[in-house]
């Protein structure tokens, strides 16, 4: 009679191959009827993977806690991150990522103004980047819904995965 079961317990040191293949486990002795929830995974590559798996909520502190140090999630290849306080960054006039709808993206804020502002502790840039985070996942997840929702869930995890992987053979 439980409303919906949890899947965790795992450490975080198993390797991709490991962890997907005990989610995959968990999923298919779980009845379908019931929501899955998987604990404390929020690296984009995982919801993708442990969606096709079966699994339907998450929850995760990485999109929040990888913007404190300046990191933003951004599409492109794994682990689809940007080092803001990189030097890459120092000179790079472009938005976080093109197309996103955050504050910082859509507030004109530079790669090169954020990697200035997080340089000098400037708390704004956290808080950009953390919004930034957050709408990236947002929007990946109404992607999900939207491939479920038209029975094209298969396509969309292969595109993504290809894209994190794309060159590496």
């Amino acid at each position: 009679r439980a409303p919906g079961y949890a899947i965790g317990g795992l450490a975080g040191g198993e390797s991709k191959d490991q962890f997907w293949r005990v989610v995959d486990h968990c999923c298919r002795a779980l009845p379908d009827t019931k929501p899955r929830y998987l604990m404390g995974v929020g690296y984009p590559l995982d919801l993708v993977v442990c969606t096709a798996l079966g699994v339907d909520m998450y929850d995760c502190v990485y999109p929040t806690r990888t913007a404190r140090f300046g990191v933003a999630l951004v599409d492109g290849e794994a682990p689809g991150t940007l080092r803001l306080k990189g030097h890459d960054c120092a000179d790079d006039y472009r938005v976080i990522m093109e197309g996103c709808e955050c504050m910082a993206c859509s507030g004109g804020y530079t790669r090169a103004r954020l990697h200035a502002m997080l340089k000098n502790d400037n708390p704004l840039a956290v808080s950009l980047v953390t919004h930034h985070n957050l709408a990236y996942m947002m929007s990946l997840n109404r992607k999900m819904r939207a491939a479920i929702k038209e029975d094209a869930y298969h396509d969309f995890a292969r595109r993504f995965v290809q894209n994190q992987y794309r060159g590496k053979e």
